[in-house]
């Protein structure tokens, strides 16, 4: 994606005359996240600094990261926009939860860029990860995994979030071509490790029979779950993250399959909202980024999963920390996870 510059109004830009440079307009990005605590959460946050830091075009982030519901986000979305921010950047709690406050951003000239889930207000714009096509394509691969019948787990992610809803509908659909294959226990895990471990534990502990386990992304303890309860290792569906990534690689007995969704999408909302402050507005509202699928039933998905591992990150990162044509920050910057100023 090509960069462009705005030329300051004479008076600032008079501050470079004498070195014959016209200065880059710097903008000022609020930030609103709802959850803390999530190492794919957390990566999005280090992207977003990271893409604000190496585009050179940003003088403050303005962060608001906590664990919060669509209340509390309406409330620091309100902030940011009190705040004076040229663009916020947003993964919403809710769908519709804070529209009332995105409305009121873009009416006083605020971007707003939702990233990772949708949001319905029509005046923001929207940069996801297919949330539909990750569920789907998981959900048949896992369906055909275990031979079209059979009884699967459905560990979902959270209740409400627009990501999940888009998830539950494209798990049902890959659901409705296999009539033989029946969930037989469903949570939501809340996108939290801990949480999700237990939940897998407790219905382990019942000892109701299973063939497979699809997961919204917390994997690697689920695996860690399996073995640590001697349980029979069926197969697992998750994310791209560094651990379960490795797990498909290295755990005897294991077969799997990690389905795209990087945190990264997180720098590329920054690099959308800088885009568009620049004057360049995308064809669409909505920019998708449709997924992959890495598994190690085949040789050439072992390949894959091997050309992506990762283990110097954190097991709890998504190993595709750049989404190409979209981020422009180095391994370093992201992992540093510091932006303008910091």
């Amino acid at each position: 994606m090509k960069k462009s510059s705005f030329v300051l109004p004479l008076v600032a830009a008079a501050l470079l005359a004498s070195a014959g440079v016209a200065a880059a307009k710097e903008y000022t990005i609020g930030i609103s996240n709802t959850v803390q605590g999530n190492g794919w959460r957390e990566e999005m946050i280090c992207a977003m600094k990271a893409e604000a830091l190496a585009s050179g075009k940003v003088a403050k982030l303005n962060i608001a990261h906590r664990n919060t519901d669509a209340a509390g986000q309406l409330e620091d979305v309100r902030n940011l926009i009190s705040a004076g921010v040229d663009a916020i950047v947003v993964n919403p709690a809710d769908p519709a939860g804070i529209n009332a406050a995105l409305k009121e951003a873009t009416a006083k000239g605020i971007v707003v860029v939702a990233v990772d889930q949708a949001v319905t207000e029509p005046s923001a714009y929207v940069i996801s990860n297919n949330q539909e096509e990750y569920a789907y394509l998981g959900a048949k691969w896992l369906f055909n995994q275990i031979g079209g019948k059979g009884g699967v787990v459905y560990m979902r992610g959270a209740a409400g979030a627009s990501a999940d809803s888009d998830r539950d509908k494209g798990f049902k659909r890959a659901l409705a071509e296999f009539p033989d294959v029946k969930v037989v226990h469903e949570v939501f895990t809340g996108w939290q490790q801990d949480q999700g471990k237990q939940q897998i534990l407790d219905f382990i502990a019942t000892g109701t029979p299973f063939q497979g386990i699809w997961t919204s992304g917390i994997d690697n303890v689920i695996v860690d779950a399996l073995v640590e309860s001697q349980a029979t290792m069926v197969p697992v569906v998750g994310a791209d993250n560094a651990g379960f990534v490795g797990q498909l690689s290295s755990v005897n007995g294991l077969v799997g399959a990690a389905v795209t969704n990087p945190g990264s999408i997180g720098g590329a909302g920054v690099a959308l909202a800088l885009q568009i402050l620049d004057g360049k507005k995308p064809d669409q509202q909505i920019v998708l980024v449709n997924p992959e699928i890495w598994e190690n039933a085949t040789d050439a998905g072992k390949a894959k999963l091997k050309a992506a591992a990762d283990p110097s990150l954190s097991p709890e990162w998504p190993v595709s920390i750049s989404i190409p044509d979209w981020t422009h920050y180095t391994k370093d910057q992201i992992v540093a996870c510091k932006g303008p100023g910091e």
